[in-house]
């Protein structure tokens, strides 16, 4: 059995999947596009060891933060451990909420056109806003979606458009996504201002834990420009090291970026699953029964 635990950014879905997969004999994959990088463990709420060890977890903390990740790379380690488990019969629970990881790897996302790579230093003196609109040229579509600072991703479908053929989002146009594996969604919601409240808690609580200690070690050895490091949580606090802004006003950023982001993320669960929502875990443990 596949469950996946989704929800916005401070929703509870760790604690709640933890619980859950004792009661199930099911172990844990992280669907958390930054949960899987070493060390950056404040930033990104990543369960702690001592939760780690109660029941099994995989794809936490094992990218070193100077290398990337892609959501096609993740695809394939989801999948190679869904079948791992398929053979022993045994459940899994996919908690996390990048929910683009998620439909990657559970539909039929195919990812062909990462095979070939081309030489892009023609690029690397454009501004940000120069490689956006070069792609805005190329592949308009892409270019309303990508925001003009995410340059690696304005980069990859600049390489996607000038490799041939169809451009990003015509590739992605083609595709139907169809559900390759038989998985329960479960989404934990909250009212909008309930859960507003709690992710501004959770940042002051980030904060109390030494956020900017950790982030300060962390920047000092890898630089600022790793992929990690857009987390929300991390790059708000550069400005900060650089004496531009307060530590209220820092505070008050990443607050403001985390509602943003479960804005999105709501947007996405709503429209791009199937999925049951509920309030707590024996909503997920009665639904289970009720279909067994």
């Amino acid at each position: 059995m596949i469950l996946v635990l989704t929800g916005p950014t401070g929703s509870g879905k760790s604690k709640m999947a933890i619980s859950l997969a004792k009661k199930l004999n099911a172990v844990i994959v992280n669907a958390d596009a930054f949960q899987v990088y070493k060390d950056l463990n404040i930033a990104t709420a990543k369960p702690s060891d001592e939760e780690q060890m109660e029941v099994p977890h995989f794809l936490f903390s094992f990218i070193p933060l100077d290398e990337g990740y892609n959501v096609a790379e993740y695809q394939k380690d989801l999948r190679a451990i869904l079948a791992e488990f398929a053979a022993r019969k045994q459940s899994v629970i996919i908690a996390g909420g990048t929910g683009l990881y998620i439909r990657a790897a559970l539909y039929d996302y195919r990812f062909k056109e990462q095979e070939e790579r081309l030489d892009l230093s023609q690029f690397d003196n454009f501004s940000n806003e120069d490689l956006h609109l070069t792609l805005a040229k190329l592949d308009p579509l892409s270019a309303e979606k990508i925001h003009p600072n995410n340059r690696q991703r304005v980069l990859r479908a600049i390489e996607i458009c000038l490799l041939g053929g169809k451009n990003k989002s015509e590739l992605e146009a083609d595709q139907t996504h169809k559900p390759i594996y038989e998985a329960r969604f479960y989404g934990i919601e909250d009212e909008r201002d309930h859960l507003y409240e709690r992710c501004n808690a959770r940042v002051e609580e980030m904060f109390a834990s030494g956020l900017l200690e950790e982030n300060k070690v962390l920047i000092d050895r890898y630089g600022r420009d790793v992929p990690a490091f857009r987390a929300i949580g991390v790059k708000e606090t550069f400005p900060y090291f650089d004496g531009e802004a307060s530590l209220e006003e820092t505070k008050e950023l990443i607050k403001k970026n985390t509602r943003n982001y479960v804005k999105r993320q709501m947007t996405f669960f709503r429209n791009q699953f199937d999925i049951k929502w509920i309030k707590d875990e024996e909503e997920i443990l009665n639904d289970l029964k009720d279909s067994i």
